[in-house]
């Protein structure tokens, strides 16, 4: 993994490059029965709920140095749970008060079941947006590792400018090739990826997807050595398919 440091650049005033990575996470399960659907969601809906996307979020927000100002969080009915935070550089001067709002980190979980083939699906938006130094790319091993995730989409992208001392203007103040280049290769082995990447831009792609599953880990309440061989062949059709419909962004023809 290519490390990147930020360059020292002498600005005028505050850095207001706002960098913005984008994830969406997901999770595919397999579950045969209505009441094992449910079941499911109640679960999704316990180990994500708004405290615990709390907690990760605030440890997003120490790995990267920055402190919390301020946190909104909800659960929703039937299901889903939202949290906003606002976060700032630890060191802030009375002087960027009104800097503080332009960074934050937010996440919007979307448990879901498929009505008919028993696939389940959980999505995780995140957004972890920044000005300053603070640099969203350092979220990218805590906020993977946080979520057992099949696929992984991620945007990353710098927007506006800040000025030199000389007053010229800065539209990107570190370099990068891909959003690849900042995740572990631990992370990177386990998964297919591919980029689309606007340089000149500013806008990076990156998505991933699982390139090995045991069957085991993709049953709620099912063990695959009981399922005879048509039906473990049916659950895996489908839950090929539907990792395969998401990673793609287009449906497949049965």
């Amino acid at each position: 993994m290519r490390r990147h440091g930020l360059q020292k650049l002498k600005l005028y005033g505050f850095n207001n490059l706002t960098k913005t990575l984008s994830f969406n996470l997901y999770d595919i399960c397999y579950a045969n029965t209505k009441e094992d659907r449910r079941s499911y969601i109640e679960y999704i809906d316990e180990c994500y709920n708004a405290r615990r996307l709390t907690e990760i979020l605030t440890d997003v927000a120490r790995r990267i140095g920055a402190q919390v100002l301020n946190i909104a969080e909800q659960d929703y009915e039937p299901q889903g749970a939202s949290v906003t935070m606002l976060i700032a550089e630890e060191e802030v001067p009375a002087s960027l008060v009104g800097h503080l709002d332009k960074s934050h980190l937010t996440v919007h979980t979307y448990p879901e079941s498929h009505p008919q083939n028993g696939v389940c699906t959980f999505r995780a938006d995140i957004d972890v947006s920044t000005c300053g130094e603070i640099s969203p790319l350092k979220t990218l091993e805590k906020l993977i590792t946080s979520f057992d995730s099949d696929i992984i989409t991620m945007d990353y992208r710098v927007r506006g400018f800040t000025r030199t001392e000389e007053g010229g203007k800065v539209f990107m103040d570190h370099d990068i090739m891909s959003i690849q280049d900042y995740i572990p290769g631990s992370i990177l082995k386990k998964y297919e990826t591919y980029d689309v990447n606007l340089y000149e831009e500013r806008i990076f792609h990156t998505s991933m997807i699982l390139k090995e599953y045991d069957l085991d880990n993709y049953l709620f309440n099912l063990d695959a050595a009981d399922l005879k061989e048509k039906t473990r062949a049916r659950i895996e059709r489908n839950l090929e398919r539907e990792m395969k419909e998401i990673f793609y962004g287009r449906n497949f023809k049965k």
